[in-house]
């Protein structure tokens, strides 16, 4: 198959304008999208009409970069190509500045640091993180900001979020104003840390993290990130641009802020300079950005109460889902998070779901454990009393019969709606720490059969569809889609290839491996002391609630 059959596709589109903060989505967007009007929520349905982000913008190329290695490659390339008067903005949650993007290329802080000499405007926040004895990165996204700072660059350790929060967004801009055409954006779920670099035969990143021992001491990782021309690249600036403007200090709390004032950190952020125009269009795909904000005081001045459209987007899209929900999440344990697919699966009775996660979480000792596994319980408990058979929760293992780490935050709902982003399936995620994902709608019909397998009249979609397949291909070892394109037939060949690969494990692995990389993931059993020992742990630091106490009380987002 074709790299470029991923892609949203050059075609005939209609331009969004950009309307103020305050005004609804726009004339020309509502003409040109009626389709989108169903899947994608509107400026009114944001529920925050403080930021300067568009509805959705169409026009746009959009390419999966399915693997922290293809992502990594994409990247040093695009930093590669930054000169003379070109913006790389960039926001993340933990970056490693030895991390190699390449096996035998630069570094992330070399590839930065280069982009400045050649006379970029380099500009970075990456989340001021917990300590590294708590197993976070305050170490190293404190050297990448200081390393890049040294050659004339400005990355910030920001902190401005809840306490117990992150910034948990991870995505790359890189914008020409001489070269417009070559404008891109990378966002999606992998960091510019060590571990991320890993491909599809899932061997690891030789430059691994500190993990649980049942991932070894080189842990698989499965990741997701798009790539994205056209002028959504524009929305993600802005993104990056309301962030940076915010007027709050970057550490607010006298332990974090001290320290940073004595060893003389960046605590005011320079100017950025002006906004350029949109990009041109540059394909066939439609992009929401959805994103999560919690409330925080002082409120942030674009989302003064907080923003939750990750939360909403995804609750209106599943309310036309039909056939089949196909997920790829780190932390599918949130009972709130799961009510909601399990209101998808009541109301329409021929409804599968497909969740691949983690085998293990990522940290031993039974009390870093205990409370994941509380989340990990309710949330499987809940969706498979709604669906029954219809659910299938499977990990992933590679060739060796190790198992793999699923990091990857990916959606798609009956081959139309897809999502790659940083938020994961959780409340800390909907709720809590600041995301940013992508919606994509290709405008673009998949013309196989089944042709429209919702029986909405949408029609499949081929960003959704290839999304899936690329993913299938590689979870069931295939190198084509026979049996995969209508969803009864690849529900049963997903659950006959995770049915074959248990067995083959549970008669001692005799005879040859079955193709596939799937398992049925294990029912979690908790006792009543353990979940009562775990709730406390679990709801004010694994996954707290971001939400203003009145929407808190109405149980919305």
């Amino acid at each position: 198959m074709a790299a470029t059959s991923h892609l949203c596709q050059f075609g005939s589109v209609h331009r969004h304008e950009r309307p103020s903060p305050r005004s609804g989505v726009s004339l020309p967007a509502i003409a040109g999208g009626r389709t989108e009007l169903g899947w994608f929520l509107t400026q009114e349905q944001r529920g925050n009409d403080a930021t300067r982000i568009r509805p959705w913008t169409e026009g746009n190329a959009v390419r999966p970069l399915v693997h922290g290695s293809t992502y990594f490659a994409v990247l040093a390339e695009a930093l590669a190509r930054a000169g003379e008067g070109d913006l790389v903005f960039f926001s993340d949650w933990r970056g490693d500045p030895d991390e190699q993007l390449t096996e035998d290329g630069e570094t992330v802080v070399q590839a930065l640091s280069r982009a400045v000499h050649r006379g970029a405007i380099v500009k970075g926040l990456i989340w001021r993180s917990h300590l590294d004895r708590l197993r976070f990165s305050n170490e190293e996204n404190r050297n990448l900001s200081e390393d890049v700072n040294d050659v004339g660059g400005e990355v910030l350790l920001d902190q401005r979020v809840r306490a117990a929060g992150s910034h948990h967004q991870k995505f790359v801009v890189v914008r020409h104003p001489e070269r417009p055409a070559d404008d891109v954006v990378m966002l999606g779920g992998i960091d510019l840390a060590h571990g991320r670099r890993d491909d599809a035969d899932h061997r690891g990143d030789p430059q691994s993290v500190p993990f649980a021992h049942q991932y070894g001491t080189r842990p698989p990782w499965h990741d997701v990130h798009v790539e994205i021309r056209g002028p959504a690249v524009r929305d993600v600036e802005d993104v990056f641009r309301e962030r940076w403007e915010d007027p709050a200090a970057l550490s607010r709390l006298p332990w974090q802020a001290i320290p940073d004032i004595l060893r003389g950190e960046d605590r005011r952020a320079d100017g950025l300079p002006p906004p350029m125009a949109d990009p041109p269009e540059a394909g066939t795909c439609a992009v929401q950005l959805l994103r999560t904000y919690p409330q925080r005081r002082p409120g942030y001045p674009y989302a003064p109460a907080g923003e939750r459209s990750a939360a909403r987007g995804y609750a209106k899209a599943l309310r036309r889902a039909r056939r089949l929900v196909y997920v790829e999440d780190q932390y599918l344990w949130s009972a709130d998070v799961a009510r909601v697919f399990a209101a998808a699966l009541r109301r329409e009775p021929g409804l599968h779901l497909i969740a691949v996660v983690p085998r293990y979480p990522d940290q031993d000792g039974t009390l870093a454990r205990m409370p994941v596994r509380l989340g990990h319980a309710r949330a499987l408990q809940i969706v498979r009393a709604a669906g029954g058979d219809r659910v299938q929760v499977l990990d992933v293992e590679n060739h060796a019969g190790n198992p793999v780490y699923v990091h990857a935050k990916v959606c798609v709902i009956d081959d139309v709606w897809a999502t790659v982003g940083s938020d994961n399936f959780n409340r800390r995620s909907w709720t809590h720490d600041s995301e940013l994902t992508a919606a994509i709608l290709d405008q673009r019909r998949d013309e196989r059969e089944p042709r429209d397998p919702g029986g909405l009249g949408d029609g499949a979609r081929r960003f959704a569809r290839e999304l899936r397949l690329e993913l299938w291909r590689e979870h069931l070892d295939r190198d084509d889609d026979d049996g995969l394109l209508d969803p009864t037939d690849a529900i049963e060949a997903v659950r006959a290839s995770a049915v074959a690969l248990d067995a083959w494990h549970d008669g001692g692995r005799s005879g040859p491996r079955p193709p596939g990389r799937l398992r049925a993931h294990p029912a979690v059993h908790m006792t009543r002391w353990q979940r009562l020992l775990a709730a406390p742990v679990y709801n004010a630091v694994v996954d707290p609630d971001g939400r203003p106490a009145w929407l808190k009380v109405r149980g919305q987002h």
